[in-house]
């Protein structure tokens, strides 16, 4: 589709040389720093600096927000917080092509390996709490992400769906709670329903419904599948949940990732890049393929994405995630 937003075009293009339409930012093509992620196994350094141009590289900073009308007043420099997006590896009906929706089954051995690959090239950004659907392709996906993380504090999954549990589920030891990052699992960013299409062959439907009608359930904004969810239902309960219960976490200065669905995911990013109903259908999310975001004076830039599973993570850091890669690399000295 000619007129088709990829994933892999956004990274492509928006790794380098940032796009202004939706955010208020500088563009710098000639002296990003972007910094090349490769193994993150300690005590190696496979960490370089790569240039957009010939010229020397310098750290990107976002573009102060313009203050209230008053020329005389500077407004304070305000904290940053670091947003992950990840849609989960490939699952087992992923593999065998089936319609999956609210399904829950696990990754398949590669999906696996996308998970691992993701936290690999993420394990070099602050992370302090985790929000993942309550479905455990996107669970597993967060976990073996994290286990590649140079800070090397361990996930935990909260368990506050009754008393007893958050009871049971209590750490008593303060510098345990210290090494552990809390892991927060919702519903309301499970992929959506595809109602009677779930177990079913994408082929075999198409072929019985014809190809128009199911590309129609599965590409359209507001048609849902039979007794399933449109996009536009998905969207109302995943980006609802983001305003409520994820902003308010970047608001406080956490570092956040979200480790979610192709349809939950694609919701929240067409809230964030305030792309329209024809738009977003036509953006696509490859497996394992972190995305990452910058939040600051109330506004969310894009910082970049890998452009591929296969190719060199890269990324152009602010500062302040410049200095916390540098204090990884002091602490495995």
């Amino acid at each position: 589709m000619a007129g088709a937003i990829s994933h892999h075009a956004l990274a492509s293009t928006q790794s380098c040389g940032w796009s202004a339409q939706n955010y208020k930012f500088e563009k710098r093509t000639g002296n990003v720093r972007l910094v090349y992620e490769g193994s993150c196994r300690f005590g190696s350094r496979k960490l370089g600096l790569v240039c957009a141009s010939g010229s020397q590289s310098s750290v990107v900073e976002p573009v102060k927000l313009p203050s209230d009308g008053n020329s005389s007043h500077t407004p304070k420099k305000s904290s940053e917080s670091a947003l992950i997006l990840i849609r989960h590896g490939e699952s087992l009906w992923n593999e065998k092509n089936l319609f999956t929706g609210c399904v829950d089954v696990p990754l398949t051995p590669k999906g696996v390996e996308e998970a691992i690959e993701a936290g690999k090239r993420i394990c070099n950004i602050p992370i302090d709490v985790i929000y993942t659907s309550s479905l455990i392709r996107a669970q597993m996906t967060a976990m073996l992400a994290m286990m590649q993380h140079r800070r090397k504090k361990i996930p935990i999954i909260m368990h506050n769906e009754s008393e007893q549990a958050h009871r049971w589920s209590q750490i008593y030891s303060e510098e345990t709670k210290k090494q552990s990052i809390p892991v927060i699992t919702a519903w309301q960013l499970n992929e959506r329903m595809y109602g009677e299409l779930q177990g079913l062959n994408k082929q075999e439907t198409a072929d019985r419904f014809g190809q128009e009608q199911v590309h129609e359930w599965r590409r359209s904004y507001d048609i849902p599948p039979p007794n399933g969810e449109s996009l536009e239902m998905c969207a109302e309960r995943a980006v609802a949940y983001f305003k409520e219960q994820i902003v308010p976490q970047l608001v406080a200065g956490k570092h956040v990732m979200v480790a979610a669905h192709g349809n939950s995911l694609r919701s929240i990013i067409m809230h964030l890049d305030k792309l329209t109903s024809q738009e977003v259908i036509s953006l696509e999310l490859s497996t394992g393929i972190p995305m990452l975001y910058i939040f600051k004076e109330g506004k969310f830039i894009r910082r970049g994405s890998p452009v591929g599973p296969s190719e060199a993570s890269v990324y152009a850091y602010t500062r302040t995630l410049a200095k916390y890669r540098q204090k990884l690399d002091n602490m495995v000295q």
